[in-house]
């Protein structure tokens, strides 16, 4: 049997760069005056509007896998001892050039190059939106459109974790939910990095410091820190943005087994390495930078015994259905069944 070069060559590239298997048959307009554009959605969980309080926004890693996660916040939703009927799932699917162009969908849909809406950082097409602006539609969508609604929760693993955290702290969607009585949570599992809102790194030896500009050029610019933020936060100051993401409502959810200073998708840039040698050291470092800035942080942080980098593991546990639904597990075994899937 002959093989076509192009075919070993695609075999060949990164996870990250190779088209999706499939995007999300659902679509979600966003339209502002910068220009308009749609996102593909998997949904699940209710289809009956009328009964739902609770809304799931699961983002999906660098994979793009958009459906890989929707099955992860099922089987989260499936083991919790909530009523499935109130509550929606919805996974919006950041797309590659190279998705488009392989698929070819014929309703704009916006596409970034790889990773970059991990940060928030314009589509290349059909308009420069950031996947913020993505996030704000569609917070806003559901909170206008479903009457009994009550809370909203963005959560990702890994490079949907970045954007979770990101959006956390550049968005005022939580006030414009507030208004309508609705409360936005933010759910934030295994990123590779965090935002630090000054020059404080963590140090060997457990304690901080402040790290010299020439060790490491462009350490503290977004999305390491908070120098050349991107368009999208345009006009905020550094000091607003972190007051307020102190005051929204934010768990963290770290595996203990996600230790792996080699893991192929860990960010080993000199900004992230300056955070810490792997996620789990990041994730502590970072939770304890904020509580010795902010005595009353209402922000929480769990460990997830015996989990590694895996997006079921941490969601399908008892304290990741507990930080999604606001509710216990009902077996606990889901989670052990899922620790083999590592995910992205």
């Amino acid at each position: 049997m002959s093989i076509a070069l192009n075919d070993v060559v695609h075999d060949a590239r990164p996870r990250n760069e190779r088209p999706v298997v499939s995007v999300g048959p659902e679509r979600l307009f966003v339209s502002t005056s910068r220009g308009s554009g749609s996102v593909p959605l998997f949904t699940g969980g209710s289809s009956t509007p009328a009964t739902v309080t609770q809304i799931v926004v699961m983002l999906h890693g660098r994979l793009r896998d958009a459906d890989a996660y929707l099955h992860s916040a099922q089987r989260a939703l499936a083991a919790s001892s909530v009523d499935a009927s109130a509550v929606m799932l919805v996974v919006p699917q950041f797309l590659a050039t190279a998705d488009v162009e392989h698929h070819r969908p014929t309703d704009n849909c916006l596409h970034w190059e790889w990773t970059s809406w991990m940060g928030g950082i314009d589509a290349v097409g059909p308009a420069p939106l950031s996947s913020f602006d993505v996030l704000d539609a569609l917070i806003d969508r559901y909170k206008d459109e479903l009457p009994q609604l009550r809370d909203i929760v963005v959560a990702g693993h890994s490079g949907g974790a970045q954007v979770a955290h990101r959006h956390a702290i550049l968005s005022d969607a939580p006030a414009r939910c507030n208004a309508r009585g609705v409360n936005l949570r933010y759910v934030i599992a295994n990123p590779s990095s965090y935002v630090y809102f000054d020059a404080w790194r963590p140090h060997r030896d457990g304690c901080a410091q402040v790290m010299d500009p020439h060790a490491c050029r462009g350490f503290n610019d977004w999305k390491y820190g908070i120098e050349k933020l991107p368009r999208y936060a345009y006009g905020v100051d550094a000091r607003t943005l972190e007051q307020r993401y102190v005051d929204h409502d934010v768990t963290y959810l770290l595996g203990t087994l996600d230790n792996d200073p080699a893991h192929p998708a860990l960010d080993i840039s000199c900004a992230a390495m300056m955070q810490g040698p792997q996620r789990l050291a990041r994730g502590r470092a970072y939770y304890a930078y904020l509580r010795g800035r902010h005595s009353q942080l209402r922000h929480t942080l769990y460990e997830v015994e015996g989990a590694a980098h895996s997006g079921d593991a941490m969601f399908v546990s008892h304290v990741g259905v507990r930080a999604l639904f606001g509710a216990g597990a009902r077996f606990l075994e889901a989670a052990a069944n899922a620790q083999a899937g590592a995910t992205e």
